[in-house]
């Protein structure tokens, strides 16, 4: 996919320009989206990302069309997980609900700009070394079995969130206010002092958080498609309509109770596919002399088939058991009533 300088350079520019204006709105006017609001804003989005992937398949085929709609799919549902994180940090530094919307804003922006930096130098890695598969592969399937024992191994998330040392370093030598009145300022004047705000640390704390959570899928999208432009657009459309999930799913986030299964299940998916093609394109001459290896490459409509099994999957029987444990919770207080009435009884 041969993309014109000139189309990256509008698109960085319209880029650019929804995310100045969204923030310039959002900056004057803080408040609480309504789920109206949400919704429409979440449409926008989604159906951009739909259009966009068919301006693809129309002008550059059907190969790429699904390579992106897999690499947006497959973001999307990693950054459903990031949004239990988001949560405790929103309630670990006690940001009043009308402020979240913006925190939310900043860090996505400090986030994508970090994330392209990564996109940039996974395409030049993966261009001159085809090695870096094996080494992308390995790292994806130890993350999926770190990401399923942790899941096994808890019933409930990690209700706590421990800062990095990036935050402590800036909290330690920074002044920070403890006050909210700054609003949505990242800096104000205080005792004749400039001070960070509370909201400056906030969106610190969201962005490196999910920079963190870009070491995944950075190299799991590069499984799907190796052409950055698409790369970066399945990042963008991803990330736009993050916050609005924060605000519509809401509690429907805690129902979610086998997402970090099925995403293990994702990325190990992912992690095998390129494993293959890196015995596929083997360049190693301590492996295999050399030679490339005669095995079958993952196609990409059995790989946007297997996302979309694995995510749907996931969904049902994550509501289904959440449905259960509220049906058993609910029946629970009955039973044990209707245990101890009698033993009430004799005691008169």
């Amino acid at each position: 996919m041969n993309v014109p300088g000139w189309v990256w350079l509008t698109t960085l520019l319209v880029i650019g320009v929804v995310f100045a204006f969204d923030l310039l709105v959002l900056g004057r006017r803080p408040h609480e989206p309504s789920r109206r609001e949400v919704g429409v804003a979440l449409s926008i989005y989604v159906g951009l990302a739909v259009l966009f992937g068919l301006g693809v398949l129309v002008l550059a085929g059907g190969q790429l069309a699904a390579e992106f709609y897999a690499g947006w799919l497959m973001e999307y549902s990693l950054s459903i997980d990031n949004l239990f994180i988001f949560l405790i940090i929103m309630a670990k530094f006690g940001v009043p609900r009308k402020y979240q919307q913006f925190a939310l804003m900043v860090g996505i922006v400090m986030a994508l700009a970090m994330r392209a930096v990564f996109i940039l130098v996974g395409a030049a890695a993966i261009e001159r070394w085809s090695w870096v598969f094996y080494v992308f592969g390995a790292f994806l399937i130890y993350t999926a079995f770190r990401l399923a024992t942790e899941n096994l191994g808890h019933d409930e998330q990690e209700d706590d969130f421990q800062e990095n040392a990036l935050l402590r370093w800036v909290e330690k030598r920074f002044p920070v206010t403890q006050s909210w009145d700054g609003g949505t300022r990242l800096r104000v004047l205080e005792s004749g002092k400039r001070v960070l705000t509370p909201m400056a640390v906030v969106v610190l704390a969201l962005g490196t958080t999910d920079l963190l959570f870009a070491l995944d899928s950075i190299p799991a999208i590069f499984g799907l498609t190796q052409e950055p432009y698409l790369v970066l657009m399945a990042n963008v459309f991803a990330l736009m309509g993050l916050r609005q999930l924060y605000f519509l799913l809401g509690d429907l986030l805690t129902r979610l109770v086998y997402l970090g299964l099925g995403l293990s299940v994702l990325l190990a998916f992912i992690g095998v596919k390129l494993i293959l093609h890196a015995m596929h394109e083997n360049e190693l001459p301590f492996v295999n002399g050399g030679e490339h290896f005669g095995v079958p490459e993952v196609p990409i409509w059995f790989s946007l088939t297997a996302i979309v099994l694995i995510l749907g999957v996931t969904a049902v029987a994550s509501l289904t058991k959440s449905r259960r444990d509220a049906a058993r919770l609910a029946t629970e207080p009955e039973e044990e009533t209707q245990v101890s009435s009698p033993e009430v009884r004799d005691d008169r």
